[in-house]
């Protein structure tokens, strides 16, 4: 059951209003830095955007996709039978990401998004034979150097970049191709989740959380971003692990460890979703006790990714020891870690929504009522989450841009929203702050 009280909703209020404190707080002290200082290097802190009334082709659809999604997305998504549910909420999940970003066109929406000078499509001749590359990657990671690599691309292990590559000789080149390689996969983080929430709490909960996670402001920064992709993996990842526990299945605990490899290797910094493989693990405890031989084919899943680079010469542990100093040369070194430091949550209450607000109080009192456990389960991984993203935050290699770097964290808090009395309420504010969001602003990194 979900429990409510009389003055609960109020509290929801409250929580979702100060949230609104903390974004406007984060915008006005942002804009007095950044016009006196010159520091944040945002020209529209906290978030890494431009001032841009505009419509755009995608407008329509925009509109007429959150006005269904409110109207209809709570009924379907209790009302569709289970097995069609994870393939509708991956398809809308594009649907409503490609509306959003049509609004500033295909051009500047999808298309170029991953080719400006610091992304990784301007590398791609640079990996003619890949093995040679890797070899020297480590040498063109701190900046200064000759030939140094772009910031995206030196900010990564270098399994992103080699997505690209691969899809370029296979005849998929080009930012249109490989936006929609982000947008598409991107998109299937909401499934992933979905099925995670279904085996690790119960059907019921995972049914009221799918509109949230549809229909999330984060789908602006999903639009072909590569943040979108890495999401994507580590979300399946972990929906992987639960599957293998709860079913005590070999192939779901292989193919967890290599998600959970290919993560390591597309992301430095999302090696923190163990924590949320964590809280997966000891709610499937009774289960892992039981087939101990998961963990031997998780492991070998788990060692693909680094065999295989490590043949290749790639060290993971002296690139990124090398990308903390390229960190600091940049604007990370100058960006003042006293504002970023609250900011970055301000970032992440845009990209959750005030729905997300609203309910994380709601989901800290879930922990304790041990007479609806199903709750207390979604509960501890959305918890999991919190403190992952709060040690992304505290580690102060995070410091602006979050709205995209940490959306593999965000998928995991819109959950909470389950909680929630009156869907539909809360939903239309997650889509009002979304369209508004693309609408007034043009956001890019």
């Amino acid at each position: 059951m979900i429990h409510r009280h009389p003055r609960t909703p109020r509290r929801d209020l409250y929580a979702a209003a100060a949230a609104v404190l903390l974004v406007t707080a984060a915008v006005l002290v942002g804009r007095h830095i950044q016009d006196t200082r010159h520091t944040l290097f945002v020209h529209w802190p906290p978030l890494f955007a431009d001032w841009d009334p505009h419509i755009g082709p995608g407008t329509p659809a925009a509109l007429l996709l959150a006005a269904a999604g409110v109207a209809y997305g709570p009924t379907l998504a209790t009302r569709l039978p289970w097995r069609a549910l994870p393939w509708v909420t991956w398809a809308v999940s594009a649907a409503w990401i490609v509306s959003l970003a049509l609004i500033d066109g295909w051009h500047d929406g999808i298309a170029s998004r991953l080719t400006t000078g610091n992304e990784y499509l301007q590398v791609i001749g640079r990996f003619h034979d890949i093995p040679a590359t890797l070899r020297g990657f480590d040498d063109h990671i701190i900046g200064g150097v000759p030939g140094n690599w772009p910031a995206h691309v030196a900010g990564h292990p270098p399994a992103a970049t080699i997505t690209f590559v691969l899809l370029d000789r296979v005849g998929l080149g080009g930012g249109g191709w490989a936006g929609m390689w982000c947008v598409v996969l991107g998109a299937s983080a909401s499934a992933a989740v979905l099925v995670a929430l279904r085996v690790l709490a119960d059907e019921r909960l995972a049914r009221r959380a799918t509109p949230f996670l549809v229909l999330a402001p984060a789908a602006v920064w999903m639009g072909a971003s590569a943040d979108a992709y890495f999401a994507a993996v580590a979300a399946w990842a972990l929906a992987c692990l639960a599957l293998a526990l709860t079913r005590r299945s070999l192939p779901w605990a292989g193919a967890s460890g290599l998600f959970f490899g290919l993560t390591c290797y597309l992301s430095y910094g999302l090696t923190l979703i163990a924590l949320i493989g964590v809280a997966v693990l000891v709610l499937t405890r009774t289960d892992f006790r039981a087939r101990p031989a998961l963990l031997p084919v998780f492991l070998a899943g788990l060692a693909v990714l680094p065999v295989v680079f490590g043949l290749l010469g790639f060290n993971w542990w002296t690139a990124y020891h090398l990308l903390v100093t390229r960190y600091y040369q940049g604007v990370g070194g100058t960006r003042p870690y006293a504002y970023w430091i609250w900011a970055n949550l301000a970032c992440t209450a845009i990209i959750t929504g005030p729905a997300t607000a609203a309910a994380l109080p709601r989901t800290v009192g879930s922990l304790t009522h041990r007479d609806d456990r199903p709750a207390a389960r979604l509960a501890l991984i959305v918890c999991a989450a919190l403190a992952a993203l709060l040690i992304a935050d505290l580690s102060g290699m995070s410091k602006a841009e979050t709205e995209r770097i940490w959306l593999p964290f965000a998928v995991w808090l819109l959950p909470a929203c389950a909680f929630l009395p009156r869907p539909r309420i809360w939903l239309a504010a997650q889509v009002v702050l979304a369209l508004l969001i693309n609408h007034l602003l043009l956001t890019g990194w």
